[in-house]
């Protein structure tokens, strides 16, 4: 593909053991002058004042708190709290707490030292306070000046809050989804949009216990407090004090966002939220609106939290090779934040963790309809269109499901497999789909059976998993869609040999949250609408990273790519020679690399056959000139990548329709968007076609 844009020179990639690299961390300091606060900062402050000049209402908890001592006697040994509250989707909030009698907990921390970490296993039966109202007036202060403020927090209290921030651990440490921050750490950017869970964070015990806690904070503190905040603060610090630095934070992709109007509250609490959003403290006005008690964040189950330290105490100790764990479970149960907070224990203790994506429709790093490979190594702290990157390995499959063509899925995981190092001792973790009957379940078996596992983590909620437990025992006698279980003569023998069947630890996880199982229904938080955010940070790319006016992808100047130099095709579904031009015109395409030269005779070359390649990004086709043989491509792909490029697949993943509607300056009928159109039509659809395995009754088998 012929491009003309300037180089840039990207440094290869190193391979990183399993060690402690904390205190490695760091990246240039963001200036807070160039960041703004929240757009609707305002209007919520005068629906604030109008409501408080009304009588307010109270709501009588139904069980009262138990004191302090009765939550000490009936602590579980395991260092488990079981926690009834639910409430996911518009709360929970992770609540870790340390025992410090148990010989687990004395080990985990003798063996980090540096970065002291606490784990979900480790954290139980501590009673945790919420900061908001009164007493973050108390315990923070805000420089106008600077534009940023700073929260001292007390061992186990935590702060909810919706919005986004940059946060920096300045003296103590303080966990968020999993994630150890301590001082003198690289600053780390907090998305929590209304689109997810909110996030909390929360202060956790100072690994030192005998330093002066007050000497040593005061020029701390003297660096971004004037001298009156400064001795106020002081005077809440303790041994067990943490000390943070909040920003407010503006980047390419929250200005993007926020430019589609349908987008532009996204970072504010959606509406179930503002009764229990605190108004008018020090940390409002720099993006970010703390939440009251009734808000929960995520919510951690005892199953949870055990799985949680399982496996980590399982990667840091001596295994035969590296984890690999498969995560599955039926839709709406949290396997995507339970792998976020594995991934962010993880990497407490571990430079990187690679990830296996094999779920087409709610992908973690991509926008949707990839499975990809690859290498994490940085927390996760937001939804996933915060953390859109490029994998080191990707196949577009182009739908959101692989029920129509259920080999060509196994097939490209199989080979996002192979291109991983063998030799590698880094993590891996898989996920998976959310169908788990069926053909879906029969999948799972033939990947369990074609990976490496070394645990399986199956989620489920009411007391069940929704479909077979996928222990080693069922795994004997399952079939799937493409492997099957040996005859019992074979299997004894393989028993009696010196070789046993492969073994894995099998988990179970019951969701506890309000909602599990069922899609949310609130703005912003329904699957297809966390695929279009997805797209769109995608997209955000294509913008300037330097402050400034957002950009219409329309105003953009695209690539001019020769007919002849790239293949097309259609993989979603089938569509005739004569059409595919018109199909793929205004679509979104993968950008692919095959593993042969495209030959032409003077036109544009056209795909037959679905080929399983790499992709290396995508780009909006936004034009084809017929008369020259040009299509006209945006995309944010660094050029010396694009040469590589020669094959344009479009698939069922589609443009955001505010992305088509919201052009300004467009004079006239705007291009690609109707509504002279009716689905009701016959041939109006797509014609679908289902590549899978058929069912006996299709087969004619009784």
């Amino acid at each position: 593909m012929k491009v003309t844009k300037p180089k840039q020179a990207k440094g290869p990639a190193k391979s990183l053991k399993w060690k402690d690299v904390r205190g490695k961390r760091c990246r240039p300091p963001v200036s807070s002058s160039e960041l703004n606060s929240s757009p609707v900062m305002a209007r919520m402050a005068k629906e604030h004042h109008a409501s408080v000049k009304k009588k307010p209402t109270v709501k009588r908890l139904k069980n009262k708190a138990k004191p302090v001592s009765e939550m000490k006697n009936n602590t579980p040994q395991t260092g488990v709290k079981t926690s009834h509250t639910q409430a996911n989707g518009s709360s929970p909030s992770i609540e870790f707490t340390m025992d410090n009698e148990s010989n687990d907990s004395q080990d985990w921390k003798e063996s980090n030292q540096g970065n002291g970490v606490e784990t979900a296993g480790d954290l139980e039966g501590v009673g945790t306070s919420r900061l908001e109202g009164e007493s973050l007036h108390y315990c923070a202060e805000r420089d106008d000046r600077q534009n940023h403020a700073v929260l001292v927090m007390q061992k186990h209290q935590t702060l909810c809050f919706r919005g986004k921030c940059l946060l920096t651990c300045l003296y103590g440490r303080v966990e968020v989804m999993g994630f150890t921050i301590e001082e003198g750490q690289q600053s780390y950017p907090l998305f929590s949009p209304a689109s997810h869970c909110p996030l909390t964070v929360r202060a956790l015990e100072s690994s030192d216990q005998g330093r002066d806690d007050k000497t040593e904070a005061s020029p701390v503190l003297r660096k971004y407090l004037p001298p009156a905040s400064r001795k106020k603060l002081l005077k809440r610090i303790t041994s067990n004090s943490s000390i943070i630095l909040l920003e407010p934070m503006e980047t390419p992709l929250t200005r993007f966002l926020s430019s589609f109007t349908d987008l532009s509250e996204l970072f504010s609490p959606p509406v179930m939220e503002v009764m229990s959003a605190v108004l008018d403290t020090p940390l409002n006005g720099l993006g970010m609106v703390p939440l009251g008690p009734a808000i929960e964040g995520l919510q951690m189950s005892k199953s949870y939290k055990e799985a949680l330290k399982m496996v980590v105490g399982a990667c840091r100790g001596d295994m035969d090779g590296c984890a690999v764990i498969l995560v599955c479970g039926t839709k709406n149960v949290g396997k995507s934040s339970f792998i976020r907070n594995l991934i962010n224990n993880l990497l407490n203790h571990t430079a990187s963790v690679d990830y296996l994506e094999g779920d087409l429709g709610q992908t973690e790093f991509t926008p949707a309809g990839c499975l990809s490979l690859c290498t994490v190594k940085g927390p996760l702290l937001g939804p996933p269109f915060t953390h859109q990157c490029t994998p080191e390995h990707m196949i577009y499959y182009g739908h959101s499901s692989y029920e129509t063509d259920l080999e060509r899925y196994m097939e490209s995981l199989k080979s996002l497999w192979r291109r991983r190092p063998q030799t590698r001792e880094t993590p891996v973790i898989i996920n998976t789909a959310g169908w788990v009957k069926g053909f879906g379940f029969q999948l799972l078996v033939d990947m369990i059976r074609f990976f490496p596992v070394s645990h399986v983590i199956q989620l489920g909620h009411s007391g069940v998993t929704q479909c077979p437990a996928l222990t080693p025992e069922f795994m004997r006698t399952a079939h799937g869609c493409q492997t099957h279980p040996p005859a019992e003569t074979a299997l004894a023998e393989f028993t009696e040999g010196h070789s046993p069947p492969r073994s894995y630890a099998h988990l179970v996880v019951q969701s506890e949250f309000l909602g599990v199982g069922r899609q949310g229904t609130a703005r912003h938080q329904r699957s297809n609408e966390h695929r279009e955010l997805s797209l769109l940070a995608y997209l955000s790319q294509l913008q300037s990273p330097d402050p400034g006016p957002i950009r219409p992808l329309h105003s953009l100047t695209p690539y001019q790519v020769p007919h002849t130099a790239v293949a097309l095709g259609v993989i979603h579904c089938e569509v005739v020679p004569g059409h595919m031009m018109y199909a793929a015109n205004g679509g979104l395409v993968g950008l692919c690399c095959l593993g042969e030269k495209v030959s032409s005779r003077g036109g544009a070359v056209l795909l037959s056959q679905t080929p399983i390649c790499p992709c290396v990004g995508f780009g909006v086709l936004r034009g084809i000139d017929m008369a020259r043989g040009l299509y006209f491509l945006l995309t944010p792909v660094d050029p010396s990548i694009l040469r590589k490029v020669n094959c344009l697949l479009l698939g069922a993943i589609s443009l955001p329709s505010c992305v088509l509607t919201s052009q300004p300056g467009i004079e006239g009928e705007m291009p690609y968007v109707t509504t002279d159109y009716s689905f009701d039509l016959t041939g109006a659809g797509k014609l679908r076609v289902f590549k899978g395995l058929m069912r006996p009754s299709q087969m004619g088998v009784q």
